[in-house]
């Protein structure tokens, strides 16, 4: 399969307004790509939809929609194969997260979760996967998550997303890659956005120490900036590369659970715990 060209190209991101998303419009946008961008803040696609078109993108178009509300989107794929002729390039990018235990989170917002991080997902892909067969040379991107590969503790409603969009785009990439679309599945380690900080708190949290903790894991553990990740990105599907981990501790923790699948997490916890006694 021929490289991705994206000059004139019609990409389509979910949750553009900020991290990611953002740095990726702002990449392509670099690169003359067309930009269909969505996000539920208006505000923020704004901004990011007119930072794009400053710096050359091919033309901007954004779409305020609230992927939580399960719609299944053919609604957008009909507008966009009406304005554009349909994608070129789709990146589901949106996610969310929760603080708290399996057993302090509510299933209301268990639910909440999967519907942006898993069904919308799904949903997406549904919604466009004919456009991406009739156009051959598309390219499909899903992001995963370092929670894609490993399963923590405190994570298990963002684990069970996680895990589940790696597990689907692995398996339809084998159904349309021999059909010429492109399918690449992302697991970004720690990079710097909003997620945790903007986590959901689930269950009871009085003093706000749930809270407190997202913050406190943000700034020690989301180091690499957005725009880095992008890149990499970026380079993944200009190379049809089919799996991409991001950040040397993802990499890390990916061949440590691979190592030992049983054992990987007590390794890690007196790891970190050395670190944390040498500094």
């Amino acid at each position: 399969m021929q490289r991705f060209a994206f000059a004139g190209r019609t990409c389509l991101i979910t949750g553009a307004a900020s991290g990611i998303g953002a740095a990726l419009a702002l990449d392509l946008a670099q690169r003359r790509a067309v930009l269909a961008l969505v996000d539920k803040d208006a505000e923020g696609l704004e901004r990011v939809a007119g930072m794009a078109r400053e710096v050359g993108a091919g033309s901007v178009t954004p779409y305020v929609i609230d992927l939580s509300d399960g719609g299944d989107r053919l609604d957008l794929a009909a507008e966009i194969a009406s304005r554009h002729g349909g994608v070129d390039l789709l990146i589901n990018n949106a996610g969310v997260t929760l603080t708290g235990t399996f057993e302090q989170n509510r299933i209301a917002d268990v639910d909440w979760l999967l519907e942006i991080n898993l069904h919308a997902v799904i949903r997406m892909t549904k919604a466009f996967l004919p456009q991406l067969l009739a156009k051959p040379g598309s390219h499909l991107v899903n992001i995963s998550s370092l929670f894609g590969l490993i399963g923590p503790p405190g994570q298990v409603a963002y684990v069970t997303s996680k895990f589940g969009v790696r597990g689907f785009t692995e398996a339809l990439r084998h159904e349309i890659g021999p059909r010429g679309v492109g399918v690449t599945v992302v697991h970004p380690g720690g990079i710097k956005t909003n997620i945790a900080a903007n986590a959901r708190i689930s269950g009871a949290d009085p003093d706000g120490e749930q809270a407190e903790q997202a913050r406190q894991f943000a700034e020690a553990a989301l180091t690499m900036p957005p725009a880095e990740a992008a890149r990499q990105i970026v380079a993944a599907i200009q190379s049809r590369k089919p799996r991409l981990v991001i950040t040397k501790e993802a990499r890390a923790a990916d061949w440590l659970v691979r190592l030992t699948p049983n054992h990987w997490w007590t390794i890690s916890q007196r790891l970190a715990e050395r670190r944390r006694i040498k500094t």
